[in-house]
C-alpha cells in the first residue's frame, strides 16, 4: 500500500504536471505528499572560483533568491494539496538535487516518488545530468513514478 509519497519540485512546467498526478494519486490511495525542492547552489556559482574570494554579500541576496523561489515552487503544490484535502509537508533543502531527492526518500521512507521529467534520451540525460534519469540509476530501492510532459 502507499501511503507516503515524494514529489520533488522545480517549478517546471513538468514538475507541476507532476505535482498535479501526485496530488490525484494521494487523493485516491489516502497517502501524504512530501513536496520537495532542492537549491542547486552550484548551477549559479561557478566551480573554478575560490570560495573565500566570493564576497558574502553577493552570495547571501542569490541564496535568498533561491529560497524564495523553491518556496514559491512548492506554495504551489501545496494549495493543490489544500484544495484537494491531502496531507503536505514541504521540505527545502540545499545541494545536488539528486542527492538530496535520495536523501529525503529514505528519510521520509515514503513509498514511491512522482517525478517530471522533460523526456530526453539517455545520452543526453547522461550528459546534462537530468535529474530524474540520475535517480532512476542511482541505485535506490524506492519505487520511481515518472510523469511524461
Amino acid at each position: 500500500m502507499i501511503s507516503k509519497i515524494l514529489v520533488p519540485t522545480d517549478g517546471s512546467k513538468t514538475a507541476k504536471r507532476s505535482v498535479e498526478y501526485a496530488v490525484q494519486f494521494a487523493k485516491q490511495t489516502g497517502a501524504t505528499l512530501t513536496l520537495l525542492s532542492v537549491i542547486d547552489k552550484s548551477a549559479f556559482v561557478p566551480q573554478s572560483i575560490p570560495a573565500m574570494s566570493v564576497s558574502k554579500n553577493l552570495m547571501e541576496p542569490i541564496e535568498n533568491y533561491l529560497r524564495m523561489a523553491a518556496e514559491s515552487y512548492t506554495e504551489y503544490a501545496q494549495k493543490l494539496c489544500l484544495k484537494y484535502e491531502i496531507n503536505c509537508r514541504t521540505v527545502i533543502r540545499s545541494g545536488r538535487p539528486v542527492d538530496e531527492i535520495i536523501k529525503e526518500a529514505e528519510k521520509s521512507k515514503v513509498d514511491i516518488i512522482i517525478i517530471g521529467s522533460h523526456g530526453k534520451s539517455a545520452l543526453k540525460a547522461a550528459v546534462l545530468g537530468s535529474v530524474t534519469f540520475g535517480i532512476i540509476n542511482k541505485g535506490t530501492k524506492i519505487p520511481v513514478l515518472v510523469v511524461r510532459k
